[in-house]
């Protein structure tokens, strides 16, 4: 059964269908290596900069506060102990790197599960290019969005929007929060996955094509 996906006109409406590689587009999702690719994207997204100082780094306290013994009170060696207000913390948080790798293949397996799942689900449309919006103007994405029945829907724009042709999309997208553009060589399985509609252009499936249609 051949593999298909929605091509849509400058109106949001349906002009035909576009033909996918099936070995990309028509897999049996691998759920576990997408979540596996989901989880990886969310660690390495982590910042990781949560610090607290310990009694060596807290300012003050090189000084004992007072003698050994003979005072009545309990023997002191710093004010900066972690027993004390303003002392160290014992055992608290340290910068750290969250991040881990995949083996490649488990990531270029994970795209694929995740491109098939929109395929599959026919949340993918396909566009020529988006030269059909002349001004970086908001209300022209809008206008798609609304044509095409997707508003308040989070969307997936897989296309080179540096290109000549493209070159109102970003600024003409980048204040919708429900809009998220890619480029088709950078692409997310948590962005895939979360997304209820993905469009792409003509030359963002060439690239995928390209990109992963040679590799097992």
């Amino acid at each position: 059964m051949a593999i298909t996906a929605e091509k849509i006109n400058a109106k949001g409406q349906k002009s035909g269908t576009v033909d996918l590689a099936e070995t990309i587009f028509g897999l049996t999702p691998n759920t576990h290596v997408m979540h596996q690719a989901v989880r990886r994207e969310l660690a390495n997204g982590r910042s990781g900069s949560a610090n607290s100082k310990t009694r060596a780094e807290v300012r003050g306290g090189g000084r004992k506060p007072w003698k050994q013994k003979g005072t009545g009170r309990a023997r002191a060696g710093s004010i900066r102990s972690p027993l004390w207000r303003g002392g160290g913390v014992i055992f608290g948080p340290q910068p750290r790197d969250f991040s881990f790798e995949l083996p490649k293949k488990m990531r270029r397996l994970a795209i694929k599960s995740a491109l098939s799942v929109a395929a599959q689900e026919a949340k993918l449309h396909v566009v020529d290019d988006f030269s059909f919006i002349q001004e970086p103007k908001t209300k022209l994405v809008n206008q798609l969005i609304e044509q095409m029945g997707l508003k308040s829907k989070k969307i997936l724009v897989l296309a080179d929007y540096k290109a000549p042709e493209n070159q109102h999309l970003a600024l003409a997208a980048r204040n919708l929060p429900e809009v998220k553009l890619r480029l088709p060589l950078n692409l997310s399985v948590k962005d895939l996955i979360l997304a209820d509609a993905v469009i792409a252009t003509e030359q963002a499936l060439q690239e995928i094509n390209e990109r992963f249609g040679n590799h097992e």
